[in-house]
């Protein structure tokens, strides 16, 4: 049973400096929080969202009964990461389109819409922001920061821009950089969009139009590198739609001309996969997508070490659980256990499980018993340090 969830937001009047030089004043992040911060705030944990995600982890909101939160089976009561015991923290992201302030927002210096002028977003910016979030709240060193693809690059940025206020990170499905197949994947996604006639250069907004023929674009190839071969085979295989499979019968009517159709379609993974781009289109920004996929390629802590993740990861000082899984090629186990050797090199404390799933990238989000189970006897253990 769920319980239920309140969002807040947080204004903040002083600039902001970014890693582009730039800054941002006058902005507000949304965030939501569970479970109840004891005496000493040691028992704090921030959760870190990924791409299409939100500060909305866990719950659901009042009279909204299929309004589940992105992590609602990892987080809440009695649950791996359990808000009986800890104070859980969900952060939305600058430069998102889920409250905190983005290129929907009107800009301060302007009193224009931001669109395409929003400033360029790193994930070392949003942890920033988040900090700042944290002083306000009052809490000085966090429990455990933890997050999943896009979310554990926000983890581990924290264990080197903040080492001293973490004691533990959770890091799920993640990566010290992107591989060059990976920003591939995110260029052509962004090439969509961008193509869209009705972008109009990010300003489509005083168009009163949505690039929605982009973002479905954008959508369909990101999904399918969240799934893995295995699961889109045994969901779907080369099942046809009912009204192809008539057609291939020969039962003539209506459904005439939809097998061997350049237009149509005919199979239950096209379908399946235009459903997911239409319902993308319908809530997502257009610029938020360009921002937060540019932050994904961006982020590469070993650059400024002549790409040595060791040297780069000397500055942590906490705990880690890094979590991979074997179908994932997004974010393949191997780039897990590149992180592992680069902490060990350290000599930091490090717990590593590499999880035999079917479900692809997306196996992060998913049931499965071994990974919560993982997941929480860890967080029993750090429960014991502020019992």
């Amino acid at each position: 049973m769920s319980f239920i969830a309140t969002a807040q937001s947080m204004h903040f009047a002083q600039p902001l400096a970014l890693q582009s030089g730039a800054s941002i004043r006058d902005y507000a992040l949304s965030y939501e929080t569970y479970g109840t911060l004891n005496a000493d705030k040691s028992n704090a944990v921030l959760i870190c969202h990924a791409l299409n995600a939100s500060h909305h982890v866990a719950g659901v909101y009042a009279n909204q009964p299929r309004s589940e939160g992105w992590w609602d089976n990892m987080v809440g009561p009695g649950k791996s990461v359990d808000t009986d015991h800890f104070f859980v923290i969900g952060i939305n992201n600058l430069g998102s389109c889920f409250g905190s302030t983005g290129p929907t927002h009107l800009n301060p210096d302007t009193g224009e819409v931001y669109g395409a002028n929003f400033p360029v977003v790193t994930v070392e910016d949003w942890v920033d922001a988040q900090a700042r979030l944290l002083d306000v709240l009052g809490i000085q060193q966090l429990a455990a920061v933890m997050g999943g693809s896009l979310g554990g690059m926000q983890a581990l940025s924290w264990t080197l821009r903040y080492p001293a206020r973490v004691r533990h990170a959770v890091v799920i499905a993640s990566a010290p950089n992107l591989t060059a197949e990976n920003i591939a994947f995110n260029e052509v996604a962004r090439r969509a969009i961008v193509t869209d006639p009705d972008f109009h250069g990010g300003h489509f907004y005083a168009h009163g139009v949505v690039p929605k023929r982009g973002l479905r674009i954008a959508r369909m190839i990101g999904h399918i590198t969240y799934l893995s071969d295995d699961v889109m085979n045994e969901k779907f295989g080369r099942h046809l739609r009912d009204a192809a499979k008539a057609v291939q019968g020969g039962v003539a009517g209506e459904a005439a001309g939809y097998l061997f159709s350049t237009q149509e379609v005919e199979f239950q993974i096209e379908s399946y996969l235009r459903y997911q781009g239409d319902k993308f289109a319908e809530y997502f920004d257009a610029n938020t997508y360009l921002l937060i996929t540019r932050a994904l390629d961006y982020f590469d802590p070993a650059r400024a070490y002549a790409g040595d993740l060791g040297l780069a990861l000397a500055q942590a000082s906490c705990k880690f659980l890094l979590v991979s899984f074997t179908t994932d090629w997004r974010f393949s186990p191997q780039r897990s256990r590149e992180i592992v050797k680069a902490l060990l090199r350290n000599r930091r404390n490090v717990s590593y499980a590499e999880i035999d799933a079917p479900h692809g990238h997306d196996a992060f989000l998913l049931e499965d018993a071994r990974y919560l189970a993982e997941v929480r006897s860890y967080f029993e253990r750090i429960a014991k340090e502020f019992a």
